[in-house]
């Protein structure tokens, strides 16, 4: 299959290599992209009769479609139109861009060879060999993100069948669609761990997979205690800070516990900053696609984008 070239810049590309994304521009000189190009070796995109897209351009264009919370047709008129997001992916004024077919069919080749997670795992490397991963502390948290599936009807089978219902403490009304939980580095604010279950597994069944053994303590709200986790993360050398919770035995909590929760809670409060960047600035409101496999990628995705832009932003 012919490859496309891309990338070839002209004179106008020259005159306007100053303008666009700082954060963008800052990236190409941070990120060792030629290392993803490695894991992406031997995919191709392209439908009958077309050439293939180069890997790297057709990755770096879905990771502009994460940060900018942009579907596949939203993100093939802004390559169109933004100059700094075709600079970004590597591709010239001159050039044509990927349709949307084609950036969600790569889309769908990476879901099915299961690569997302070795891309989330690579990044993690090359933050490491960076030295901004702090691991003073791993912070625990959840959000729910619903799907954009539609509900199931009575007496009939959603359209997604791997969603699930839940109901938020405190408020009225239910939501449908997925979690995501995520392990996030204490001081650096970078995305260490991260899974995503349906929207009605409680935060505390997936928490031991978001602990990565290497921090001096985990922090985490009441959701996540329970006197095995704790045992077991004190075995390790891992202080375990984790809210308690009154039970029917000690229906209200001693002063002491009170406090304790309380400072917890200050401690912990910076990884509501992580949720607060991936819905309101990267627009990860609702799951795109059907299926956890689907969603899994689709989070995993926006947590390896918010890496990126957290990289960029925490680097002189």
């Amino acid at each position: 299959m012919a490859i496309k070239r891309t990338g070839q810049l002209g004179f106008s590309d020259a005159v306007l290599s100053g303008t666009g994304s700082a954060a963008l521009n800052r990236l190409d000189g941070l990120v060792r992209w030629y290392r993803f190009e490695k894991l992406l070796a031997g995919l191709r995109d392209g439908g009958p009769g077309r050439g293939a897209w180069p890997v790297l351009v057709m990755f770096k264009a879905l990771l502009v479609g994460a940060l900018y919370g942009l579907s596949e047709r939203e993100l093939e008129e802004a390559l169109q139109d933004r100059l700094s997001f075709r600079r970004f992916v590597g591709l010239s004024l001159e050039e044509g861009v990927p349709d949307h077919s084609s950036l969600n069919r790569f889309r769908n080749l990476l879901v099915s060879l299961g690569l997302f997670d070795k891309l989330f795992a690579e990044l993690d490397k090359q933050l490491e060999g960076a030295g901004v991963v702090l691991k003073r502390g791993t912070m625990l948290d959840a959000t729910v993100i619903e799907a954009v599936a539609g509900r199931p009807g009575a007496g009939q089978a959603g359209s997604d069948p791997d969603a699930a219902f839940t109901r938020k403490q405190g408020k009225a009304g239910s939501l449908f669609g997925y979690k995501a939980h995520v392990g996030v580095d204490e001081g650096s604010g970078l995305i260490r761990s991260v899974l995503t279950t349906p929207a009605n597994v409680n935060d505390t069944t997936p928490a031991d997979g978001l602990i990565r053994g290497d921090e001096r303590v985990v922090w985490g709200d009441a959701a996540y205690h329970t006197h095995a986790r704790a045992a077991a993360l004190k075995a390790r050398g891992i202080k375990p800070r984790l809210a308690r919770r009154a039970n029917r035995h000690h229906p209200e909590l001693p002063a002491r516990l009170k406090r304790y929760n309380r400072l917890i809670a200050r401690r912990r409060a910076a990884v509501e900053t992580t949720f607060a960047t991936l819905k309101c600035r990267m627009k990860l409101t609702v799951i795109r696609y059907r299926g956890l496999v689907k969603a899994s990628a689709q989070v995993t995705l926006c947590a390896i984008a918010f890496n990126l832009r957290r990289w960029a932003a925490i680097t002189p």
